[in-house]
């Protein structure tokens, strides 16, 4: 929060945080252009268990899990007590909205200056990048989902007047209550993908990247 913090003071340039989860970096294998944008991010965040085992493995260790769900929430609230100003973008019409209501009424005083669905197609930057200088917010979230929020953020940063951007997925979701979290025993014991498996099941497809991670993981301990 201090870092962020220090970003807001500073207003030179846009700074990319990106939340890492085990998904994105087997997308990155194939994506030269997504490994690229991962390489350049001012800070990367481990969002997933399966990272700090990986870390482990390794033997680069890190301290713990930095989840987007957890982390808009705690920005909100750094944001009412430090006078960031927030813009919300993406998710489902009216999601961004919810989201913003409820994290108001949590922290009392948050300004949170725009909030809009759209999407990340070349047709509509434009106006997007044009409405979020004209809010005059100093921290943006986008919740397009990966990779294409964190490739949305790349493109756009010369031309954002904003001091962070973050993509955070489902994350407005959650806020808004659309889906719910995993029980909290289900997020200590690391299982929160399996129960949000269990809720959208469509998202299996996406899933069978996971033991494509582990070997690879292994592969690497093992050279």
């Amino acid at each position: 929060m201090d870092l962020i913090d220090s970003w807001v003071q500073a207003k030179d340039r846009l700074h990319h945080v990106c939340t890492v989860n085990p998904e994105m970096l087997m997308i990155a294998q194939q994506d030269v252009n997504f490994r690229n944008i991962l390489k350049r991010v001012d800070l990367t965040v481990p969002d997933g268990v399966g990272l700090l085992w990986a870390a482990r493995r390794i033997g680069q260790p890190i301290p713990e899990r930095v989840t987007g769900s957890d982390g808009v929430p705690r920005i909100a609230k750094e944001a009412a007590l430090r006078g960031w100003k927030l813009f919300l973008l993406g998710a489902a019409d009216g999601v961004a909205d919810q989201a913003a209501n409820i994290l108001r009424d949590q922290n009392p005083g948050l300004q949170i200056v725009g909030t809009y669905a759209g999407s990340p197609k070349w047709e509509e930057e434009d106006r997007l990048v044009d409405m979020v200088n004209a809010s005059g917010a100093d921290i943006l979230l986008v919740a397009y989902g990966a990779p294409e929020q964190d490739k949305w953020i790349a493109r756009n940063a010369p031309r954002l007047n904003v001091s962070m951007a973050m993509g955070i997925g489902g994350t407005l979701d959650f806020v808004a209550g659309i889906i719910p979290r995993a029980p909290l025993r289900w997020q200590k014991l690391g299982l929160e993908w399996l129960y949000r498996l269990y809720l959208q099941p469509w998202r299996i497809k996406r899933m069978l990247r996971l033991p494509r991670f582990v070997l690879a993981v292994l592969r690497r301990g093992a050279n």
